[in-house]
């Protein structure tokens, strides 16, 4: 009898790939995944299609681009009408699990009026079975009860994030340590549930979503993370050399340069972040680097209980991230930008099968939406008509496959209904023209924007950093053009096509199999 499929896809939370594999991977300590790294195969080329989180997500779990799911900002609803991984799963008989969050805002016109999940975006993805609810801005309530029964006096959830200064003298400062202990933090918390969960399922078959906050901001961490790393030992960001200079190249980067402010990286510290000092800039990096390491350590904690439960040979494990961190490069912060640093991502993928190509790198370009038809492969699950990605089977069997894509789509929607974004009023467009795509090839990376704005053009080659933009330099018009053309090729080539691909016949539908 053949043994139970199982798969865990772990998700980062805005985790840069270059922590993995890059420049700042040689400064940051990440045992578990770099031992996962030996024992799979990474993709070094991969990256998210969409940014922020609910959009990220919704593109990772429906297999989708944003312009076919239009979820395309936090809040925005994902139609009813469109399948996703877990469903596609629980339709072939699986369980989904979930641990965390998928940070879904759900269809209106699917629900009643007066329903609950229309007032928050962080709702679970249809057919997900919730273990634990993780939820960052309405608040865990199963972490806070752990915590209250540990002993602790909570604060206001307003407050949970906002460092705690040793001193009662003085006001915290962004460095000191979160108000709970490390073996009680929401990491901490999160992976002791599924770990007492899932030994529960050891001799069946599963598929769990494990998805932490983790590095996303606000910066706090608990004791020893908080200062395990010395900030004067992290190199700085590639940046210009000030903020203005930045600000010059277009007005997007100029309406959009400062949201998040580095202020908003830290809760409880008004006053104390500059974004002209590097010292503070470099803290705020040996912060992230501290929270990144502290995901590392709980992950080596599930590895360790795949190994010791003997079910790692059984299992599929994805690790990825839903999008990015801007970390100071280009002056920035957060994800709402169109550099390399909010959309590339770290993805390692362990195939039990693909024991002789464990420690190889994929150079090939992949992207968030070929996650979804690569697990339900792995677990039985043709993936539906309509998904936009493809599986990365072959990649993990040692053949990469014909016709593969030689560039990679991204978008970025910068807009609000309910009250015009600071963007949106700066650059004076209407909701549907705050919006930008981008394609990214081996050579050169086009930034397209609606609204009439002037496009962004960057050889990836000569200028990885993305400094001088060559759109209006009339040597490149003809390179301009060629990527505008491929752009739009690429937008008509992916058009939404769940049922554009089959057709009505005498015999039946052709090109469906139910």
């Amino acid at each position: 009898m053949a043994r139970p499929r199982k798969a865990l896809f772990i998700l980062i939370d805005q985790f840069r790939a270059d922590c993995v594999h890059g420049a700042l991977a040689a400064h940051l300590r990440l045992p578990a995944i770099r031992a996962l790294q030996r024992d799979a195969v990474s993709f070094v080329n991969h990256f998210s299609v969409v940014t922020p989180c609910g959009p990220s997500r919704a593109s990772i779990l429906t297999g989708l681009y944003a312009m076919n799911h239009r979820s395309v900002r936090n809040g925005t609803p994902l139609s009813a009408g469109i399948t996703n991984l877990a469903l596609e799963l629980e339709r072939a008989g699986h369980e989904p699990l979930l641990f965390g969050y998928t940070d879904t805002s759900h269809d209106p016109r699917a629900l009643p009026p007066g329903d609950p999940r229309l007032r928050s975006y962080e709702e679970v993805l249809p057919g997900f079975r919730e273990i634990v609810e993780m939820r960052q801005e309405s608040g865990s309530h199963p972490w806070r009860r752990h915590l209250r029964e540990k002993g602790y006096d909570t604060p206001d959830y307003a407050d949970f994030y906002t460092p705690v200064s040793p001193d009662p003298q003085r006001p915290p400062r962004p460095d000191d340590p979160a108000f709970y202990r490390a073996e009680d933090s929401d990491t901490a918390f999160l992976t002791d549930r599924f770990l007492e969960h899932m030994s529960g399922r050891t001799g069946e078959g599963w598929f769990a979503l494990l998805t932490y906050i983790r590095p996303h901001p606000p910066l706090v961490a608990p004791a020893p993370y908080n200062r395990m790393y010395r900030p004067e030992e992290i190199p700085l960001p590639q940046r210009m050399a000030d903020p203005a200079a930045e600000e010059r190249v277009h007005p997007f980067i100029a309406a959009q340069r400062t949201r998040p402010a580095i202020s908003a990286m830290v809760q409880g510290c008004p006053g104390q972040l500059d974004e002209t000092r590097d010292a503070d800039v470099q803290m705020l990096r040996a912060l992230y680097f501290g929270l990144a390491t502290e995901v590392d350590h709980h992950i080596g904690r599930v590895l360790d209980f795949l190994r010791e439960s003997g079910q790692m040979d059984d299992t599929l494990i994805v690790l990825a991230a839903d999008h990015g961190e801007m970390l100071g490069d280009h002056h920035m912060w957060g994800k709402s930008h169109v550099f390399d640093p909010a959309f590339r991502v770290p993805l390692i993928i362990r195939h039990p099968a693909g024991a002789e190509h464990f420690g190889k790198t994929v150079d090939a370009f992949t992207e968030s939406v070929d996650l979804a038809p690569t697990i339900l492969e792995w677990m039985g699950c043709p993936p539906p008509p309509g998904m936009d990605g493809r599986s990365l089977r072959p990649f993990l069997e040692g053949c990469g496959p014909e016709g593969w894509r030689e560039h990679v789509f991204m978008e970025l929607d910068f807009g609000e209904p309910d009250a015009p974004s600071p963007a949106q009023k700066a650059l004076g467009l209407a909701l549907r023209q705050c919006n930008v795509s981008i394609l990214r090839g081996r050579r050169y990376k086009l930034v397209h924007f609606n609204g009439g704005l002037a496009p962004l053009l960057f050889d990836m080659r000569a200028d990885p950093q993305e400094m001088r933009d060559l759109a209006r330099d009339p040597a490149h018009a003809d390179t301009l053009l060629e990527m505008t053309r491929r752009l739009l090729d690429h937008r008509m080539s992916f058009a939404e096509h769940s049922l554009s691909d089959m057709k009505i016949t005498g015999n039946g539908v052709f090109g469906y199999s139910p």
